[in-house]
């Protein structure tokens, strides 16, 4: 992609970042319903309307990939925004700086993503196998979530987490939002919203270790895997609002995402074998994976419903930082038990 293309892309993605921030630094709030989809249409409306522009200047492939990638990037960030309400849960963040959190988190994330953008577009220019590795990197994210579906991840154990309450001077009170303040004894210290964006800031680098290559499974184009992420990733404030109930209604999420992340996993590896093995080998057409990524979706969501009317006891769970910190906690658990108190 052209220069320009890039050039007006990022311009158009800072300006929306930046319409975001002043939006909700002006007047901190709790977002009303009506305010959440407003602003949810209006990013859904600006994702699309540039996936048309994109099909109409650089044609039906360009405008499928972006699309499916979209949709793929979009379905993953529902799981970022079970974590970040976990997150604001465990630190019980006042209603009126959410919104603070969220733009921090989002803009965090993206500047992941660009990272591992650029490494992985390197990757691919120069070793073919990195397709390979990216297939089999996200059919093991898939186990991951399947087999840790039921359970929710321990925010206590993130390292730089833990790393960050033991070195720096700390208040409970909140001082009306701001990162560092100052104590009854006049010491600076930081406040509970720091260690927030610790915790979201960690968090979304585990979320770009798989959402950037499952990307790359729909499109080997770096600015294509860029603007998928990047319109993604916009919006995710006030969908947050919107769809913070509906959130754990979502009771097959993670079965949904698992099947999505193995598919584009599989379909990487057979990009690899029809490349560089035997043309005779079948690959996935991106019009394909993108039918088949909806119909995934589409499934998930009215069984989740559908089981949740059933079942109002059951609630769905943040599953797609891969049961890291999960697998952590498991190892301990036995130590400490054997251990015993104190």
């Amino acid at each position: 992609m052209s220069g320009w293309a890039w050039g007006i892309t990022i311009g158009l993605v800072v300006v929306l970042l930046a319409v975001d921030f002043l939006v909700a630094a002006r007047r901190p709030h709790v977002v009303s319903m009506g305010e959440a989809t407003f602003w949810s249409v209006l990013y859904v409306g600006i994702a699309l309307a540039f996936g048309a522009v994109l099909w109409a200047l650089a044609g039906p492939q360009a405008g499928t990939e972006y699309i499916a990638g979209w949709v793929v990037e979009k379905s993953l960030s529902v799981d970022n925004l079970f974590v970040f309400v976990i997150i604001m849960t465990h630190f019980a963040v006042p209603g009126e700086y959410q919104q603070k959190v969220l733009l921090f988190g989002i803009a965090a994330a993206l500047v992941m993503r660009v990272v591992f953008i650029v490494i992985g577009a390197a990757a691919i220019s120069l070793f073919s196998w990195t397709f390979v590795v990216f297939g089999l990197f996200l059919i093991y994210t898939a186990v991951q979530l399947v087999r840790h579906r039921d359970e929710e991840p321990q925010v206590d154990d993130n390292t730089l987490l833990v790393y960050a309450r033991r070195v720096l001077p700390a208040t409970s009170d909140f001082h009306g939002g701001r990162l560092l303040a100052r104590d009854e004894e006049g010491r600076r210290v930081v406040t509970p919203l720091l260690f927030v964006f610790v915790a979201i800031g960690s968090t979304d680098l585990l979320f770009a270790l798989d959402s950037i290559p499952a990307v790359f499974g729909i499109t080997s184009d770096p600015f294509i895997v860029f603007a998928a992420n990047a319109f993604a990733l916009l919006g995710l404030r006030a969908l947050y609002f919107l769809i913070q109930g509906l959130l754990r209604k979502l009771v097959y999420l993670a079965i949904g995402l698992a099947l999505i992340l193995g598919f584009i996993g599989v379909k990487l590896i057979l990009a690899f074998l029809h490349q560089d093995v035997s043309p005779s080998i079948p690959h996935v057409p991106t019009p394909l994976s993108l039918a088949v990524i909806l119909l995934i979706l589409v499934v998930t969501t009215v069984a989740s419903l559908i089981r949740s009317k059933r079942h109002p006891e059951e609630r769905a769970h943040a599953v797609a930082v891969r049961g890291h910190h999960r697998e952590r906690a498991h190892r301990e658990a036995p130590q400490a038990r054997r251990r015993g108190p104190g």
